[in-house]
């Protein structure tokens, strides 16, 4: 079952910034870019670092640790896009900021 679930309220996430949520068993880290908000999974495949902390500039975060840089639209890494990152259905409902991570259970409490 695929549902979507709150990761955060309207006006948590700084614009041009990103955040680390738990979706499950998942961490997903969510982004405000130009008004609209968009979800990558959080791990850099390279060694792990968190995605959520890195730099966003035209639309690609960059990894903290090494820079690799990952398209926000379609989770590609930038220097070579057959590899890549898992890219989340983000929406705003009322105030509650939502991410559809299929497979995961809905979150008691969200």
């Amino acid at each position: 079952m695929s549902d979507f679930i709150t990761v955060c309220r309207v006006g948590e996430i700084a614009e041009g910034e990103g955040r680390t949520v738990t979706v499950g068993d998942r961490l997903v880290a969510v982004f405000l870019v130009k008004g609209a908000y968009q979800a990558i999974d959080d791990l850099c495949p390279h060694q792990g670092a968190s995605l959520g902390a890195g730099c966003v500039e035209d639309g690609e975060v960059f990894c903290p640790w090494h820079g690799w840089r990952f398209r926000l639209a379609d989770g590609k890494w930038a220097d070579n896009p057959r590899l890549g990152v898992d890219v989340f259905e983000t929406r705003v409902e009322g105030d509650e900021v939502q991410v559809k991570v299929a497979g995961e259970p809905p979150a008691e409490g969200n």
